[in-house]
C-alpha cells in the first residue's frame, strides 16, 4: 500500500468508529424509552453531540502519529482524496456523504487554513447516495385493501418493536380512524398504488417515540407522524396522528433536541423526511437526526451556491442593535450571521468565553421548541464586494480581531448562523389586535416552557425573542441565559419609610442572581394595550411564587410534557 492509501485508510477507520458509536447510542434510545429513563435520555443526547469532535481529534492524532509529514506535504492530499473515494466504493459504503465530511474535518485540521485555496477536500459530494440501500430496507410498506385503514394502522403499531404493552390499542385505533375521517371528510378514491410507508426505526426524543410514515395515493404524498407516549405504568398510548404539514413541520423543528434514530443509511431517512417536510432543507434534516456536521456541510454548500446565483448585499440585520453581537443578514437568504464583538457595551459585563459557553449550553440542552438552534463556523470567507459598507465598517469598529481582509475576501474568524426570525418588538409594532394577543400569549408561553426546562433567559426584553413563520415565539439572545435553579426569585421589600420610597437607589441588598418578577411588566412591555394583554394572560409570571414553585418542580426531577404540535391535536383533548 502507498502512503496516500494508508492515510486514507486511517481516516476512514476513524469515521467508521465514529458512526459505529453514533449508531449504537441511537439504537439504545429504544431501551431508554422502554425503561422511561428520561435522565439517561438527556445524558445520551448531550454525550452524542460531542462524539464527532472527539473522533475527529482521535483521527488527527492517529494520522499525525503514524504519518508525521501528512500535514506538511500538501502534494499528497489530492491523491489521498482519490484513494479515499476508492475505499468508499470498494466497501459499498452506506454513509459516504458523512464519511466525506469526516475527511474534510480531518484534512482541515491537518492543513490548518490552507484548504481555502486547494482542491484537497470534498467541496461537493463525490459519491451519489441516490437509491443507496442497506442490508434492510429503510421503510416498510402496507397495502390496505379498503379505505378503512384500521388493520394497517394496527400492524404499524405492532411493528415498532417496542417491548411495552399498549394501554388500549383498540381505543387508539378508533381515535386514529376518526382523525383520518376528519382530515379527509369527503369520500376519497383509493388508487391502485395506494400504500402506507413507515420508516423502520422510530424517532426518539425526550419522552416520546415517533412513528414516521407517509401515504402514497396516485400522484399525492401525505405525511403521517404518530407520537407514542407512556403512562405512569409504562404502557403506551397514541397521543395523536399528525396528517398536516404544519404540525409535522413543528415536530421536525431545530428549536428542539435532536432525534435519536437508528439509521444504517442516513441518506435514505433524509430523503424520506424531505418528502413529508418539503419546506425543510436537507441541511436541517441531517441536523435533526443528530448528524450536525453533515448538516453544516450541506448548509455551507447551499450558501455558496446561493451566493453564486444572487447579487444582493449582506447588511446589518433589522432590529435593535445588540451589545454583544454584530448581526447581519443577506435579504435573499433566510438566515442571520452573528459575530461576537471584541468589546461589549455597558452594562454588559460578560466576555467572549462566557458567550461561547452559553451557546454551547444551548446546543446541548433540550431547547423545547423555544430556542433557536445555531450553526457554529470558523474562518468563513465572504466576498468583500457583497458586504454593505456600513456592515463592514461596523465589523471593523467593534469586532476587528474577528476579521481578516485577504484580497477580495473578508474572512470571519468565528460566527454563529441561525434561521432569520422577525424580532418580537418589530412584529408587535405593526401587528393588529388579534396578532398582538397571539404573539404576547406565545411570548409568555415561551418563558414558561423555558422555565420547565430549567432555563431562565436572563434578558426577557421583547427584542431578544423572535417570531417564526408559524407564529411561534422563540428566544435567541443567550449571553445572559442561566439555569432557573441558579436564580433567587424575590419580592421587592416594602419601603421602611418615606426616605426609602423616594430613594432612587434600592433600600435593600441585591445579589447578582436576584430576580424580581414583579418588575417584569414595567420593564418588558410598553405601557398601555400590550401590557394589559400580557397581564391578562400571564400575570403569574410577575409573581415570585410562580418561579419558586417552578424551581421546586425542577429540583424534584419533574420533566414536563411539552408537545411539538398543537395542544388541540392531542386525542385526550379532541376525544375526551
Amino acid at each position: 500500500m502507498t502512503l496516500s492509501t494508508d492515510i486514507a485508510q486511517a481516516i476512514l477507520e476513524g469515521f467508521d468508529k465514529h458512526y459505529g458509536l453514533f449508531r449504537e447510542t441511537s439504537f439504545n434510545a429504544k431501551s431508554r424509552f422502554e425503561r422511561a429513563d428520561w435522565a439517561a435520555v438527556r445524558e445520551a443526547g448531550r454525550a452524542r453531540i460531542g462524539m464527532y469532535d472527539q473522533r475527529v481529534g482521535e483521527a488527527v492524532e492517529a494520522v499525525t502519529h503514524r504519518f508525521p509529514s501528512a500535514g506538511r506535504e500538501e502534494s499528497l492530499w489530492q491523491r489521498i482524496k482519490i484513494e479515499y473515494i476508492g475505499l468508499l466504493l470498494e466497501a459499498d459504503h452506506k454513509q459516504p456523504e458523512c464519511a466525506e465530511t469526516f475527511f474534510n474535518s480531518v484534512a482541515r485540521r491537518l492543513l490548518d487554513r490552507r484548504y481555502y485555496n486547494n482542491d484537497f477536500i470534498f467541496g461537493r459530494p463525490a459519491l451519489s447516495t441516490e437509491h443507496l440501500e442497506g442490508e434492510r430496507p429503510a421503510y416498510r410498506c402496507y397495502y390496505p385493501e379498503t379505505n378503512d385503514l384500521t388493520e394497517s394502522f394496527r400492524d404499524v403499531m405492532r411493528s415498532t418493536g417496542l417491548a411495552n404493552d399498549f394501554q388500549d390499542l383498540e381505543r387508539d385505533l378508533g381515535y386514529a380512524r376518526q382523525a383520518v375521517s376528519e382530515a379527509f371528510p369527503a369520500s376519497w378514491t383509493r388508487h391502485k398504488n395506494f400504500q402506507i410507508q413507515v420508516l423502520e426505526s422510530p424517532f426518539y426524543r425526550n419522552k416520546a417515540a415517533y412513528v414516521v410514515g407517509r401515504v402514497i395515493n396516485g400522484s399525492s404524498t401525505y405525511p403521517v407522524v404518530v407520537p407514542l407516549l407512556q403512562d405512569a405504568n409504562k404502557k403506551l398510548y397514541v397521543d395523536t396522528v399528525l396528517l398536516d404539514h404544519v404540525n409535522v413541520g413543528r415536530v421536525f423543528s431545530l428549536g428542539r433536541a435532536y432525534f435519536m434514530v437508528d439509521m444504517e443509511v442516513p441518506s435514505a431517512y433524509v430523503d424520506f423526511l424531505a418528502s413529508i417536510a418539503p419546506t425543510k432543507p436537507r441541511a436541517e434534516l441531517y441536523t435533526l437526526v443528530g448528524l450536525q456536521k453533515q448538516g453544516k456541510t450541506l448548509f455551507f454548500r447551499d450558501l455558496q451556491q446561493h451566493l453564486r446565483h444572487s447579487s444582493d448585499t449582506f447588511v446589518l440585520a433589522p432590529g435593535t442593535k445588540g451589545m454583544v453581537m454584530v448581526v447581519f443578514t443577506l435579504p435573499s437568504y433566510p438566515y442571520v450571521f452573528k459575530v461576537i464583538r471584541d468589546w461589549f457595551e455597558p452594562p454588559k459585563d460578560a466576555d467572549r468565553k462566557l458567550v461561547e459557553e452559553r451557546y454551547d449550553f444551548v446546543k446541548q440542552h433540550d431547547r423545547v421548541g423555544r430556542m433557536a438552534d445555531t450553526l457554529e463556523f470558523a474562518h468563513v470567507a465572504f466576498p468583500r464586494a457583497r458586504l454593505d459598507p456600513a456592515l463592514l465598517a461596523e465589523l471593523q469598529r467593534v469586532a476587528p480581531k474577528a476579521l481578516e481582509i485577504a484580497g477580495d475576501k473578508v474572512v470571519v474568524e468565528h460566527l454563529y448562523i441561525e434561521r432569520r426570525l422577525t424580532p418580537l418588538d418589530l412584529f408587535l409594532a405593526s401587528a393588529d389586535a388579534e396578532r398582538t394577543r397571539e404573539a404576547l400569549a406565545e411570548y409568555g408561553n415561551a418563558i414558561r416552557e423555558l422555565a420547565n426546562a430549567n432555563i431562565f433567559p436572563g434578558d426577557l426584553l421583547l427584542k431578544n425573542f423572535g417570531v417564526t413563520r408559524y407564529g411561534r415565539v422563540v428566544f435567541y439572545d443567550y449571553d445572559e441565559l442561566c439555569e432557573l435553579t441558579d436564580c433567587r426569585f424575590r419580592t421587592i421589600p416594602r419601603p421602611r419609610d418615606d426616605d426609602d420610597e423616594m430613594s432612587s437607589d434600592p433600600w435593600f441588598s441585591v445579589d447578582k442572581n436576584d430576580v424580581f418578577p414583579e418588575q417584569f411588566p414595567t420593564f418588558l412591555i410598553p405601557e398601555g394595550r400590550q401590557r394589559d394583554i400580557f397581564m391578562s394572560l400571564h400575570a403569574d409570571l410577575a409573581d415570585a411564587r410562580f418561579w419558586a414553585a417552578q424551581q421546586e418542580r425542577v429540583r424534584a426531577g419533574v420533566q414536563e410534557d411539552l408537545f411539538p404540535y398543537a395542544e388541540e391535536m392531542r386525542f385526550c383533548r379532541r376525544y375526551p
